[in-house]
This record gives structure tokens, sequence and C-alpha cells, in this order.
């Protein structure tokens, strides 16, 4: 558990739209596992991945950047609350620096990823800012009864 990221664990969940920077196709992959489960629970995905630009993950349409997803979205009165990164760590500042761009409400680095300079740029700009913690346990968590 972490503790002290629970008011923007909290926060970000309350979000319906989130942009899965990093989400691949293949069902055995974490990004697309954690995805379909939030995905079920009522949150709009919004996949980002240049390799798969164009194509359909989960019955969304994928987007090279998310600069591209935002500009999509905007075009419908919809925008990408918070940004969920399955990024390696060294690839999170300039994915960080994305979400600040589009104004995106918050960045969730995904369970083992930690980038402290990235959380802090984040945090910085406004952001909400959630490392190391998988969301779809927290979500879970969130989910259980009391």
């Amino acid at each position: 558990m972490h503790p002290e990221m629970q008011p923007a664990i909290h926060a970000m969940l309350a979000m319906k739209t989130v942009a899965v920077v990093g989400l691949s196709d293949r069902p055995e992959r974490a990004s697309h596992e954690v995805a379909e489960f939030l995905q079920g629970h009522g949150f709009r995905i919004v996949p980002v991945n240049p390799r798969h630009a164009g194509e359909c993950i989960l019955g969304e349409t994928c987007h090279a950047s998310l600069q591209q997803a935002a500009e999509a979205l905007g075009a419908s009165g919809a925008r990408i609350e918070w940004v969920d990164i399955f990024r390696r760590a060294e690839d999170t500042p300039a994915v960080v620096n994305d979400a600040i761009a589009i104004g995106a409400r918050g960045v969730w680095l995904q369970l083992g990823i930690v980038n402290d300079e990235a959380v802090r740029r984040a945090a910085a700009a406004g952001l909400l800012a959630v490392q190391d913690c998988c969301s779809k346990i927290e979500l879970t968590r969130a989910l259980a009864p009391r």
C-alpha cells in the first residue's frame, strides 16, 4: 500500500477517461490486462502506442502520441483526464511532458516504474502523480467491501 499516494490514487480513479501509454495489443501483457480491467469497470480507455497507431485495441482506436489522442478526443468534446504509463522508467519524463502539454490532470507510473524526477515535474505542473503502483490493484482495493 502507498499511503502517501492515496489521495492521488482515489482522485484519479474517480476520473473515467484514461490514456494508456504503451498499451499492447497482446492480451497476455500487463498493459492490456490492466486496461481491459479498467474498461470493464466503466473507464474509457484511450490507447497510445505508435506501433499500433490506427489499429483497434479493446474496441478503441490506438493513437501514435498523447497529443494525437487528445486532439481526437477533443474533436468529440471529450478529454484525457489521466495517463496510465506502461513504459520504461527512463521514457517517463517525455510522457509526463506530453501529459502536461495536453492538460491531463494526473499521471500514473505503473507497478515497477519509478522516476522521481518525472513525478516531481508532474506535481510541479499541478498534476496528480503516482508511481510504482498498479491501477488495477488499487481499483480492486477501492471496490472491495469494507
